[in-house]
């Protein structure tokens, strides 16, 4: 069994998948900004599956180099799942696109220093689909949403953190393979009432 990585322990997606990778057999290590986060993970997860000894964590933010290479130590995968949520009418389009960017150049660096094999890392379907919300059409994932001021926050960033993800593996030349999973929406059941809120668009 490998030793899995997973970013945003707290938020919807990083707690489903911690529940997958147990109830699978994996260890799973995931991130928090800080110790007092780190109960709430547990009960969440234990609702689904004991987690045993093998759930751990690791400190790290987005928005900081700290952490992120002990995070990485000993990992063998990497589910990079962490990303701010907004809404459409946020002002401050850099209060979601510089962490959403940064946090993901933070996790490539520090995923190839420590050779991890691979990190899968969520994007959204809006990353590419450059037409317009009202134009017909069918889109896949060769096609990059452009970047529009615009377009609402949330979307231009996660255009910019995947297209700035791939362009740094685009020069890096060692072992560790980037997979982006573009989803619609995500929707289902919550591990927490808490989580009612962020169990929409990613």
């Amino acid at each position: 069994m490998a030793q899995v990585l997973v970013t945003g322990g707290t938020g919807y997606v990083g707690g489903w998948a911690i529940v997958a990778l147990l109830q699978r057999g994996h260890d799973v290590r995931t991130t928090v900004r800080s110790s007092s986060r780190e109960q709430a993970v547990i009960d969440a997860v234990s609702a689904e599956v004991d987690p045993g000894e093998r759930l751990s964590f690791a400190h790290a933010d987005l928005t900081r180099d700290d952490g992120w290479d002990a995070a990485m130590a000993g990992v063998d995968f990497v589910l990079h799942v962490a990303s701010p949520l907004g809404s459409g009418d946020d002002k401050d389009a850099d209060a979601l696109i510089v962490p959403a960017r940064d946090g993901a150049l933070r996790v490539l660096r520090a995923a190839t220093r420590a050779q991890v094999k691979r990190v899968v890392m969520t994007s959204a379907a809006n990353a590419a689909s450059p037409m317009s919300y009202r134009t017909e059409g069918v889109t896949d994932e060769t096609l990059w949403t452009v970047d529009d001021p615009s377009l609402p926050a949330y979307r231009r960033s996660k255009t910019i953190a995947e297209k700035a993800a791939w362009d740094f593996m685009a020069g890096h030349e060692g072992l560790t393979e980037l997979t982006t999973v573009l989803p619609g929406a995500v929707l289902g059941p919550v591990l927490t009432p808490n989580d009612v809120g962020t169990a929409s668009l990613i």
